[in-house]
């Protein structure tokens, strides 16, 4: 018998005992009938739930606030003072002209009857006019537990239809702020699930060239993510954790290119696995036992990696990581349990019409490495040079990565968060410009009664403030202006002045900012008003929509300077215990972040240079960072625990080029899959998702066709066997490495010829 002959048999041997040991026809039927069943019965509930999770879920900056910050104080007690907690809408009547009294009249009689739309409160204010006659402006308060914005579509379009001649109409402040996010996570149940499918789908087609395949897998991304969003929607039902839009659609995406990338590598391994054996049982067996130690370690390496995120300060960060890691945990489960079922189903079929043939012979011929192909070419190209390849790729990089220091991620705007379009952005323009910017978000001040005027005329002295009230429940207006000397008096003369509304000894001072209240000249006011107030009055609270965007800014700043180093320490951890050494950890921690600093210089470059976008929130960096480390280390992975197995039985350079190779098309279709996935959240007018679906594609790109298949595998063969320092490996030389094999392979082929027997006998009893 030829050498090739003996290594298929040992192979179709080694399988045959590996395989469980006579397992009834019955069972091998139940058992994937009940895999499938389970899934389809989880996604069906699951479902519906698409639809449902506005319910769970908030976009107020607000409510995610650690409770120590100012803002969130001030926001707990705000409904104290104030009669309700609705939300108001500014708006905006502008002409080119001063407008004229019956201008003026009719727009007056239309505000007030607004209140017969449905959510709008009864106390409206009159219509206001500006110092240059150019301007009406009304707050329109909206009831919080309303749809805020259909409530607001209505009253833009009610008042545009009733508006005279020459006058345009815009609706802003908080109320039109919060329509045109409700606005831009609109698409995020349909078109954005619908593009990352199609997406996804198109990638299969090409790498399978099979319509059944591609099938089977987005069934097993798709059910994943409904049992997943089930378990998520009622987690959050009970408190357990926050959902945002945000987080939503990252959840949607994360579940769907993570269960395809898992499916990808069980794929490519049940193909070998029918390759060498004729028992589609057996290899659904084989099959699971391999790529069931590097999904969980990529899965778990990434679940940690998203946990760390509990580190944070804000809510909005701390509450993706347990959401994303439910995620995942559904992502690996269905990736080893429903899509075994349902290839088991199939069997070979579901590789139609590129099915895959049983010959062993061919497969030990192989020696287990394809003899042809781009990935040999490289392989070969690296083994000449390796140390100029590596040298030269991450000179690349680091240049790339300079460009980091160009990105601006001290906070956006609040009224630049969404793309495009936008009349409250319009509105607000339009407002600074005939009234102080802040009009309708002023900074709150909350102090002891005794502290009023000490701390008015703190405001008062602040360039940057227009005007001071107090909330004063008494008032018409629900409020009185606070003076040099006091409550102003409404009204004729000796009227009293309306009393200060007192909670809990505690009254609320109102600042009308002259910038708009999300301008960086505004931060720059409350930030100068708290260092004023922290010696004069220490008690003072400030929140207001500005402090809420400080307060958050400053949180994500602290998020991203304690995760970012807990994240790499702990991946760098379970690198060690999966690769039992400390030198290959290292190398491939360094080679990851060097690739996310590039991604991130890239990303500066056409943020600011193409896409002109105003700047970065604070955790786009760390988000980017989570997802590209945690991500990216799955395909080193997935290389590299492959470069072991195949290092232990030729070698460690040889098992560089060998592990290369063989995962050189799974792990490159499934950057292409992750990479288009997370593409998708661009569809999403939101800055934020647009920026993190650039920053984490080009990452993904980046880390698949230069770091994982050149940097890296170029590196790792320069430094050889030490690679594996401290381990014993690290110690082998390669014909030590090729005995240990052959005894392996010797004490295997035993094993097997007594499982053969073993099988014979229980034939012949029969």
């Amino acid at each position: 018998m030829s050498t090739a002959e003996k290594t298929a048999k040992r192979g179709e041997h080694k399988g045959e005992h590996k395989a469980p040991r006579k397992i009834a026809k019955w069972v091998r039927i139940l058992l994937p009938t009940l895999l499938i069943v389970g899934w389809l019965a989880g996604a069906a509930v699951g479902g519906p739930y698409f639809g449902r999770v506005s319910e769970v879920s908030s976009n107020d900056q607000t409510t995610y606030l650690p409770s120590s910050a100012d803002a969130t104080q001030v926001q707990k007690i705000l409904s104290e003072f104030r009669a309700s907690d609705e939300i108001p809408a500014i708006v905006v009547f502008a002409a080119n002209d001063k407008l004229t009294p019956e201008q003026i009249a009719s727009v007056s009689t239309e505000v007030k009857a607004l209140t017969e739309i449905a959510g709008v409160s009864k106390d409206i204010s009159p219509a206001i006019p500006s110092e240059d006659g150019k301007a009406l402006q009304a707050f329109v308060p909206i009831q919080a537990d309303s749809e805020i914005g259909d409530v607001v579509a209505e009253i833009g379009d009610t008042l545009r239809s009733t508006a005279p001649d020459g006058v345009s109409v815009h609706v802003t402040g908080p109320a039109g702020l919060t329509a045109d996010l409700v606005a831009g996570f609109a698409g995020i149940d349909g078109i954005l699930l619908g593009v990352a499918l199609l997406a996804v789908f198109i990638i299969l087609i090409c790498v399978y060239r099979s319509l059944l395949l591609p099938v089977a897998v987005l069934a097993t991304s798709m059910f994943a993510l409904c049992v997943a969003l089930l378990s998520v929607w009622w987690m959050a039902k009970a408190g357990i954790f926050m959902l945002s839009g945000q987080t939503q659609g990252i959840l949607f995406i994360l579940v769907i290119g993570a269960a395809t990338d898992y499916s990808l590598l069980y794929v490519s391994r049940y193909r070998e696995e029918l390759r060498m054996t004729k028992d589609k049982w057996s290899a659904s067996i084989q099959a699971i036992k391999k790529s069931a130690e590097p999904i969980a370690a990529s899965g778990g390496t990434v679940i940690v990696g998203l946990l760390c995120l509990l580190f944070s300060d804000l809510k909005s960060n701390s509450s993706l990581g347990p959401v994303a890691a439910v995620g995942i945990v559904f992502a690996m489960l269905s990736a080893l349990t429903l899509l075994p079922a349902l290839l088991f189903a199939f069997g070979r079929a579901a590789f139609w019409p590129r099915r895959p043939k049983y010959e062993p012979e061919v497969v030990a011929a192989e020696h287990g490495m394809a003899s042809k192909g781009i990935w040999v070419k490289l392989a070969r190209g690296i083994k000449k040079r390796p140390r100029t390849i590596w040298i030269v790729t991450s000179l690349i990089l680091i240049v790339g990565a300079m460009g980091a220091t160009q990105l601006n991620a001290s906070g956006v705007p609040q009224s630049d968060l969404v793309l495009g379009a936008s009349e409250a952005r319009d509105g607000q323009v339009v407002l600074g410009e005939h009234f102080p910017g802040g009009t309708g978000s002023p900074v709150l001040v909350v102090v002891p009664k005794a502290e009023l005027q000490e701390t008015a005329n703190v405001l008062l002295g602040m360039d940057g403030v227009d005007g001071v009230t107090v909330v004063a429940t008494d008032s018409p207006s629900g409020a009185a202006t606070v003076t040099a000397d006091g409550i102003q008096a409404m009204g004729a003369p000796g009227t009293p002045a309306p009393e200060a509304t007192v909670v809990n000894g505690d009254i609320m001072l109102q600042g009308t900012l002259v910038s708009a209240a999300d301008s960086d000249a505004a931060a720059d006011v409350v930030r100068t008003l708290r260092d004023n107030l922290a010696n004069t009055v220490p008690d003072a609270l400030v929140g207001g929509v500005t402090a809420t965007a400080i307060d958050t800014n400053d949180a994500s700043i602290h998020d991203r300077n304690l995760i970012i180093p807990v994240v790499l320490v702990v991946i760098l951890l379970i690198l060690m215990l999966l690769l039992r050494s400390v030198l290959a950890p290292v190398i491939l921690i360094l080679t990851t972040v060097l690739s996310f600093g590039t991604a991130l210089g890239v990303a500066a470059l056409v943020f600011n240079g193409v896409f002109k976008f105003p700047g970065a929130d604070p955790a786009v960096p760390l988000f980017g960072f989570i997802f590209l480390v945690a991500l990216g280390i799955d395909y080193n992975i997935f290389l590299m625990t492959r470069v072991r197995e195949e290092s232990l039985k030729h070698g460690t350079r040889e098992g560089i080029m060998r592990g290369l190779v063989i995962t050189g098309g799974v792990i490159t279709s499934a950057g292409l899959v992750l990479a288009a996935t997370f593409s998708a959240l661009a569809v999403i007018p939101i800055l934020f998702l647009a920026q993190i679906a650039f920053i984490v594609a080009f990452g993904v790109l980046l880390d698949t066709f230069v770091v994982r298949s050149v940097l890296v595998p170029a590196l790792t063969y320069d430094i050889g066997q030490k690679i594996w320092w401290p381990s014993k490996l690290s110690r082998m030389t390669d014909e030590e490495v090729a005995k240990a094999d052959a005894a392996s392979n010797l004490a295997e082929d035993v094993a097997a010829a007594k499982a053969a027997e073993h099988e014979t006998a229980l034939h012949a009893g029969k």
